[in-house]
């Protein structure tokens, strides 16, 4: 088994010693990233910072016990990220609901932003109705900016079965986009 230099490491075991500094400092480096890969999962902000905090929490567990070299600490921690979605993702799925949440507008003040908004929430809307896997496998590659090497291993599959999954779902994302013209639903 191939050892490789772990960015994290050093990071890692500081916080395992309780260093207060690296904790914030694993917090500052890491959380934004877990919330922006749950909020692309999940579509909610409110469950996307939950999952980020417990992923965050988790890793401040696991830290005493991290064993370096086994696998890269990011790569674990979008692991854990990634199965705290998908355990929401399949309790949504137990729990039929006819209610709509209602839901704060986060976006820019009525009179700017309109089209970014309505070209963002067209692909938030596509991307949450992929496939789990091609979801899953775009967020990965295209929002949290991993090799299709790193994906596929986080996802355990193979560099073409990550392809395919990438090619699957952006194929759909263009279907689903297709008819899509910003600032048209007003009119």
């Amino acid at each position: 088994m191939a050892t490789f230099a772990d960015p994290d490491e050093d990071l890692v075991r500081r916080v395992g010693q309780g260093d207060p500094a690296a904790i914030q400092a694993m917090v500052a480096r890491k959380l934004p990233r877990m919330l922006a890969l749950a909020q692309r999962m999940l579509g909610d902000p409110v469950e996307a910072e939950d999952v980020a905090q417990e992923a965050m929490v988790r890793a401040w567990r696991q830290a005493p016990r991290w064993i370096p070299g086994k696998a890269r600490f990011d790569t674990w921690l979008h692991r854990v990220a990634l199965n705290l979605c998908y355990d929401r993702l399949r309790r949504r799925r137990e729990v039929p609901t006819d209610a709509v949440p209602d839901r704060r507008d986060e976006g820019a003040a009525p009179d700017r932003g309109l089209l970014a908004a309505d070209v963002g929430a067209a692909v938030n809307g596509a991307l949450a109705r992929l496939p789990d896997r091609q979801r899953e496998a775009i967020v990965l590659c295209h929002y949290q900016e991993l090799s299709n090497i790193e994906a596929a291993g986080l996802m355990e599959i193979s560099i073409e079965a990550l392809e395919s999954l990438l090619s699957r779902g952006r194929r759909a994302l263009r279907l689903a986009l297709a008819g899509h013209r910003p600032g048209a639903e007003g009119v």
